[in-house]
């Protein structure tokens, strides 16, 4: 009879990496200091979850999408000045003024906006066979949500897509910035799934929620009479908590960013206690 004995190692770990204390999307996670990991993972997981569950007709693309920011969409970078010094042992003959600067003429060191390149992925469904592209998924960046050069690429990307018979998903996991434009009004929550299948615009499926829930699973729109996997985002963004060891990196003691409204601030902090985080 076989025996399975753990050893240390993988005995502190297991005690060391705990789950996400949040029911739902986790705050946390927002923070640009995480975001574009879990950004990245995200796509992945979504990818490598969508194809197993796939036939064989079709094939699954993780596609990026570039492009320069601007000043405003520009993340404050810390850039450390630098110095260059040249000692010469033995004088140079010049014909330029030796004289010293007066504190007038003196420069000082300042920053400028220098552009940041970009790159966005998102998945595109494809019929194998034709390459025709069924389905569109994206997960929204805070580019996408800012006023700026990614507003607008993402703009542009999501126009040329409801302007075919594609069928567009869009994942908002990120509570700041501005929502994706619908006609009329639309809850306002914390986070939002939004549907748009080809044959039934303008109309599309909205589904909004908040920290307190759970992200609402939701069927992959195919071709018509094909079998339609089920997308549990919930799941796979445990495992990416799991597997990024997040739990090691996030300070539960601090707000999370962006900070949350008061009455789901003091809901978050009854949580964490109640999960010993605080």
């Amino acid at each position: 009879m076989k025996t399975c004995k753990l050893d240390a190692y993988k005995l502190i770990k297991l005690v060391l990496v705990m789950p996400s204390p949040f029911p739902g999307m986790n705050p946390y996670l927002e923070n640009p200091q995480f975001w574009s990991e879990v950004h990245h993972r995200l796509i992945t997981a979504l990818a490598d979850a969508i194809e197993s569950n796939l036939s064989l007709k079709y094939r699954v693309a993780i596609e990026k999408r570039t492009y320069l920011s601007n000043q405003e969409e520009s993340v404050e970078v810390g850039i450390p000045d630098v110095a260059v010094t040249f000692h010469q042992s033995t004088p140079i003959n010049q014909t330029l003024s030796t004289a010293t600067l007066s504190a007038q003429e003196e420069a000082v060191m300042v920053t400028i906006p220098v552009p940041q390149e970009i790159r966005e992925g998102y998945l595109e469904i494809r019929e194998a066979s034709t390459g025709y592209v069924v389905t569109t998924i994206e997960v929204l960046s805070p580019t996408n949500k800012r006023r700026g050069l990614g507003y607008q690429a993402y703009l542009r990307k999501r126009q040329e897509v409801l302007s075919t018979p594609t069928n567009l998903i869009e994942i908002d996991l990120l509570r700041g910035g501005k929502p994706m434009p619908t006609v009329g009004e639309s809850p306002k929550t914390d986070y939002r799934i939004l549907i748009a299948l080809g044959n039934r615009r303008p109309l599309a499926q909205l589904y909004g929620f908040s920290i307190r829930q759970e992200i609402p699973q939701f069927s992959l729109p195919l071709l018509s009479g094909d079998t339609e996997p089920i997308i549990d985002v919930q799941s796979l963004l445990v495992g990416i908590y799991q597997r990024a060891r997040f739990d090691l990196a996030i300070d539960y003691s601090t707000e999370p960013v962006p900070r949350l409204k008061e009455e789901e601030r003091i809901w978050a902090d009854e949580l964490l206690r109640q999960k010993g985080r605080r």
